[in-house]
């Protein structure tokens, strides 16, 4: 235990939060983050001018060149120091455990973390002919943070393979493979899966989608729930099109004492990161993520730490959950590495997830620990030893194609050994290490075996693309797209989990390839 676990000055707490939602008027994302942290103030008012950080996550619509400084501008907190990080749905956790590991170092004190996505009134604006919204014009660009590699390489590029809804259900193609299931059999598999997401959001009332659906709903291609590309229907993806914002005050409990508002608080317990394989052709097993396993054991052996000599925490003690959902293969291989089950009855989500609360960019995990810190905050009391029950819970977040990922565990009373971060620098290297040789082509006509594969279709059903992972004879791995349109064509009609281990044959001199004939 250290010498500051119990110092109010070094102990994190997320104190409040603020979500926002827009259905009908015209709004920018920056809107949408001055409401979520108005709201999240409302509720800590004697911290805003406590706050010494203001980080902004990643914005995929204009929000002009400093949304951090316009944002600080509009609610108050000029003098913070500003900043925005790159791209990628890990982000709002690291963020976090970037905030509670300063403030267990002493070196800060309060912080707000927001972001938002303004794409239906972008889309509006678009359809109405009306210019991009600029945002404040003339300042100089915010500070960046965060890692700002890419998340394909020339290998998935080489193909036009760069699109998470045609990547993720190369994922899938695997996990379905290896359940023994074809592609309608799998469909319904994912449906079980989702179908409880959709209860979630039906009662929260920032979902974009707040409707329950049933098994059959989900799974079955429809004119309004077409395959988009196998095997996935439009109800199973991340819906982006949507005006949600959210924000989290990050602050010591000695803050929140000082603001009048430590009854409010919920512990940062651990955190941990970690990156698979970065780019997907090159990973030696697409149906699984080491990754999270490794952030998974670090985080829960780093909130036993925490615990201070108390009992192991293991994953059947969080009892909250929130399992970054963008796709089901998403879920799949987060709750394989975390060892929970897919139908486990403390349900995977408690805002709804990402085809049905929304999918608001990289912002989605900010939505995620808020709704996981509100479930938990009812069990707080915000003492510094905790006189309660302590109630555990976990987010998880996910950035590019099952690439980046940060976890955090959250507790209704302070973590007895102080806030911990997890270690992943070995189980890294492993994973750093394990990276396939990718090839960009082939001399000649060779044969290979699909590793995992897709179907891409246009609203009609037509097959458009079919573009497989495969592995040469000498272990390589290639990203190869079919051949003409007649091998599209043939593969439109194959069941996509039964390509998996099929042979084919690559064109020499391109990374096109062919069916193999028998």
């Amino acid at each position: 235990m250290t010498a500051t676990a119990h110092d109010p000055e070094r102990i994190p707490v997320v104190i409040a939060s603020g979500q926002s939602i827009e259905r009908v008027d015209p709004v920018t994302a920056v809107d949408l983050m001055e409401r979520a942290c108005e709201a999240a103030f409302t509720d800590a008012p004697g911290l805003r001018d406590a706050i010494d950080r203001l980080s902004v996550v990643n914005i995929m619509t204009r929000a002009g060149p400093a949304p951090a400084t316009e944002l600080a501008a509009r609610i108050g907190v000029e003098a913070a120091a500003l900043e925005v990080t790159t791209i990628g749905g890990n982000t709002p956790q690291w963020l976090v455990s970037r905030a509670a590991t300063d403030i267990a170092a002493g070196s800060l004190s309060a912080t707000v973390i927001a972001g938002a996505e303004a794409i239906r009134s972008s889309r509006a604006r678009r359809a109405a002919g009306l210019p991009r919204h600029p945002g404040m014009e003339g300042l100089p660009p915010d500070p960046v943070v965060g890692d700002d590699l890419p998340g394909v390489g020339p290998a998935e590029s080489a193909i036009g393979l760069m699109a998470p809804v045609h990547i993720y259900p190369l994922f899938e193609s695997v996990v379905a493979a290896r359940a023994g299931h074809d592609a309608v059999a799998h469909r319904q598999a994912m449906g079980e899966l989702l179908a409880p997401f959709t209860t979630v959001a039906e009662a929260n009332p920032f979902a974009w989608f707040p409707e329950a659906r049933t098994a059959a709903a989900i799974a079955t291609p429809t004119p309004d729930n077409r395959i988009v590309c196998e095997p996935y229907t439009k109800r199973m993806t991340a819906f982006l099109g949507s005006d949600q914002g959210a924000a989290l005050i990050v602050c010591s409990l000695a803050a929140a004492r000082r603001a009048g508002v430590a009854d409010r608080a919920v512990f940062i317990w651990s955190g941990a990161e970690a990156v698979d394989v970065r780019f997907p052709t090159a990973r030696p097993d697409p149906g699984c993520s080491p990754a999270i396993a490794a952030a998974g054991r670090a985080v829960l052996a780093s909130a036993s730490a925490a615990a201070g000599g108390g009992p192991a925490v293991g994953i059947d003690d969080i009892e909250v959950l929130d399992i970054y959902s963008c796709f089901p293969s998403a879920v799949e291989l987060a709750t394989d590495a975390l060892g929970i089950a897919p139908g486990d009855s403390r349900g995977l989500t408690v805002t709804g997830g990402l085809p049905y609360f929304g999918g608001p960019g990289n912002n989605y995990t900010t939505h995620g620990i808020a709704a996981v810190t509100d479930e938990l905050r009812g069990s707080s009391d915000g003492s510094a030893t905790g006189g309660s029950r302590v109630r555990l819970g976990m987010a998880t977040g996910l950035g590019w194609f099952i690439t980046k990922h940060a976890l955090g565990v959250y507790g209704s009373a302070p973590p007895p050994g102080g806030f911990r971060r997890g270690d992943t620098a070995v189980d890294q290297s492993r994973i750093d290490d394990s990276a396939v040789p990718v090839a960009l082509e082939v001399d000649s006509p060779t044969s290979a075996t699909v590793i995992a594969a897709t179907v891409i279709r246009d609203g009609e059903g037509t097959p458009t693309g079919a573009p497989v992972l495969a592995r040469l004879p000498d272990s390589r791995h290639m990203a190869v797209a079919p051949a003409d349109d007649e091998v599209i064509e043939a593969v439109g009609h194959l069941d996509v989990p039964g390509l998996v281990g099929a042979p084919i044959v690559v064109q020499g001199g391109a990374a096109r390839y062919r069916l193999a004939t028998s």
